[in-house]
């Protein structure tokens, strides 16, 4: 007769509809993932909150985009709508860098001197007019999860207009915030403990990532990984539900096609599996005093009056860098498909390599609010190309934009510290890279651990606010 180690009903938290243990007399939550929920009891109300924030953040996603193609038409001539990605797909050329390419130097300066000149007067007006927290991070890591409204909502339209003028920041945060927001909101109205409002302002807010980006399991994996580090079953099945609902909702507008179009399949070969390794321990060096500028330029970022020029001198200087490297305007993203398709040169790849994050970090440094995903990942894509070209002329055998998705899956994941969501957000950005898991895999955790044990923060962790200051 065997002996049972445990009580004969189940303890977990809320109760299962089948109440006594297995033969064996061991308890389900003897695995690790499938504990109580304790305090965040995912309760029939809360879930109610998840499907209400899915919708919420799917239609802000929505907002914001076209918020940001509205910018980028009446700023270069672009505007990226249905026909647009249907020409895309068929070889056509209607992205935004061509757009840019496209138009005069003097535009370019122009129209970089008149975002920071906007930029610069809304904010300032915003942060003395608002209060209250406006940074996911912040209000998940160490507040209890309360967004302000107003001045998220302010500075969401803010960056994505100032985003579609061609500012190197990533168009992904105003929908992270707003995604964050209306979990805040709805967890108010809803009466949720503070515990269950900051898992719903978490799981907003990897849900509007994946609503913009057609990422919804990218998504979830940014909640459970980033933002709450755990991927417990309490965490991961909101995560999932929420971006799964906000991706749907989003497909109401935005292309339900990857976000990255015509990238090739790219076969394993033994020198690209021997040069991951190498470009794992670079791009970790890399990240490294990539995460360490974007926090120094954080901390010392412009304030009160300085922040009214500030965006003027940063965008006007990225404008007169535009007239050489069109491809440092907006987020990064035709600058990572330039590369993923086979395109460029091995200088120019490690020279955008270089002065991509230093475009960014001068906007950041400037008191522009954007996000960092889009901006880390292609210069990733550079910098893994540009090295893959010059590997190759030792070692050929791999084209250069399988190099390129290798560099950016790294980059994303050693700047983040978050192996796992990196490579799921490359694969699903791409709807390719299956082929090259293992090398991808090698580079991301070569570079993620380096990052680690070089210093250890992230590129979210290290834009906290100091303590010290006033944000206002």
């Amino acid at each position: 007769m065997s002996r049972r180690d445990g009580p004969s009903e189940r303890v977990r938290d809320p109760q299962p509809l089948l109440r006594r243990l297995l033969p064996s007399g061991r308890g389900a939550t003897e695995q690790p993932n499938v504990t109580s929920d304790g305090d965040t009891r995912l309760s029939p109300r809360f879930w109610v909150a998840v499907v209400l924030t899915g919708v919420a953040t799917g239609l802000a996603g929505i907002a914001m985009m076209v918020v940001l193609t509205t910018a980028e038409h009446l700023a270069f001539g672009y505007h990226d709508d249905g026909v647009a990605q249907t020409l895309q797909r068929i070889g056509g050329s209607l992205d935004f860098q061509a757009a840019v390419e496209a138009s005069s130097g003097t535009r370019r300066v122009v129209v970089l001197l008149l975002a920071g000149l906007i930029g610069g007067l809304a904010w300032y007006l915003l942060r003395r007019w608002t209060t209250g927290c406006s940074e996911v991070d912040e209000a998940l890591w160490n507040g209890d999860g309360r967004l302000a409204v107003r001045r998220s909502l302010g500075t969401s339209v803010i960056s994505e207009v100032v985003i579609g003028m061609g500012a190197s920041i990533g168009r992904e945060a105003a929908p992270k915030l707003l995604g964050g927001v209306s979990g805040s909101v709805l967890a108010q109205q809803l009466g949720l403990t503070t515990a269950q409002r900051k898992l719903l302002v978490a799981c907003g807010a990897g849900a509007g990532l994946a609503a913009v980006y057609n990422v919804p399991l990218g998504g979830a994996l940014f909640t459970a990984e980033i933002l709450l580090g755990s991927l417990a079953l309490p965490v991961v099945l909101p995560a999932l539900v929420c971006a799964f609902i906000a991706t749907a909702v989003g497909w109401l507008y935005l292309p339900a096609v990857a976000t990255y179009l015509d990238v090739p399949s790219f076969a394993f070969s033994a020198t690209i599996g021997v040069w991951s390794l190498f470009a794992g321990l670079v791009i970790g060096v890399l990240s490294a005093g990539y995460v360490r500028l974007i926090g120094w330029v954080a901390h010392h970022r412009a304030r009160g009056l300085w922040g009214l020029g500030a965006p003027l001198v940063a965008l006007g200087a990225l404008g007169v860098l535009s007239l050489a490297y069109p491809q440092l305007l907006g987020n990064g993203k035709d600058m990572a498909h330039m590369v993923f398709v086979g395109n460029g040169t091995i200088g120019l790849l490690l020279v955008l390599g270089l002065l991509k994050p230093l475009a960014t970090a001068a906007c950041l440094g400037s008191g522009a609010s954007g996000g960092l995903f889009t901006p880390t990942m292609s210069t990733g894509a550079v910098l893994g190309g540009g090295l893959g070209l010059a590997w190759s002329e030792l070692w050929p055998g791999s084209p250069v934009g399988a190099y390129a998705m290798i560099g950016a899956a790294a980059m994303i994941g050693a700047s983040m510290q978050a192996p796992l969501a990196a490579l799921v957000l490359v694969l699903e950005l791409t709807h390719n890279g299956f082929e090259l898991m293992v090398p991808m895999i090698a580079a991301t955790a070569v570079a993620t651990v380096v990052v680690r044990y070089i210093d250890g923060y992230s590129i979210y962790s290290a834009r906290l606010p100091s303590r010290a200051l006033d944000e206002s």
